[in-house]
């Protein structure tokens, strides 16, 4: 099972007069990182919680809206229904901020549906779990481990223009916070709308920096507008 092997390094065998080609090709397909570029193009199958239908998702689906795309190594296995529950428990407040939420591993749909069904602790779920079965869009995304056929926990927000603002992907054995997950949307949303930028740790109605405005007078001086106390607190 993904999760439950740890964490075990990646090793590939190859040869000499394949080296270029395969460089090419993990150059396109393993992108070092997602965040400024549009979300890419994808269609495929997946489950709908909420309803219990099966249907078929594509990333026109979510044209100017905020949006995460979370991938996860498996169905059946340990952590990943953990951190399916806790988007889970928060899918109203996401719902709230105006933002979509799509699932995904290698799974097949049906895979998803009992899954979905069988798992104590995803009763009540109403997420959308989309099915990458040909590891298309996990390849996409560059989260997809080519020898293992499976993806690494990643997860992908978009603003309504497409672009991705934010990224985080790691690997099996410990699950992502939904709360920090949380204040991060909140924060690209408060500084796409605002023109402000968000501080370390920063909250709604915690202090932000102005530099739509004060560009010039902040520069080398940002103490001067918040304190260390601040932030932390």
């Amino acid at each position: 099972m993904a999760c439950a092997n740890g964490v075990k390094p990646l090793k590939k065998k190859i040869k000499t007069e394949e080296l270029v080609e395969n460089l090419y090709k993990e150059e396109k397909s393993m992108s070092t990182t997602m965040v400024r570029q549009e979300m890419p193009d994808f269609e495929m199958d997946a489950y709908d919680a909420k309803t219990g239908h099966f249907i078929t998702v594509s990333n026109k689906d979510y044209k100017d809206k905020w949006a995460v795309v979370c991938f996860y190594p498996a169905d059946f296995t340990f952590v990943c229904p953990t951190e399916i529950a806790a988007m889970n428990a928060h899918y109203d407040e996401f719902q709230e901020l105006g933002v979509e939420i799509l699932a995904v591993s290698v799974d097949s749909k049906f895979s998803h549906k009992r899954f979905a069904e069988t798992e104590p602790i995803l009763k009540g779920l109403k997420l959308t779990m989309g099915a990458d079965s040909n590891q298309e869009v996990s390849r996409a995304f560059g989260v997809l481990i080519e020898e293992e056929g499976v993806a690494l926990r990643g997860r992908f927000l978009f603003n309504p223009d497409g672009v991705c603002v934010a990224q985080e992907v790691q690997a099996d054995s410990v699950g992502r916070n939904v709360n920090e997950f949380l204040r991060q949307v909140k924060a690209w949303q408060h500084a796409s709308k605002t023109g402000e930028v968000c501080p370390a740790g920063w909250r709604p109605g915690k202090k932000t920096l102005p530099v739509n405005t004060d560009v010039e007078k902040m520069t080398g001086k940002v103490g001067d507008y918040i304190t260390l106390e601040e932030i932390l607190s």
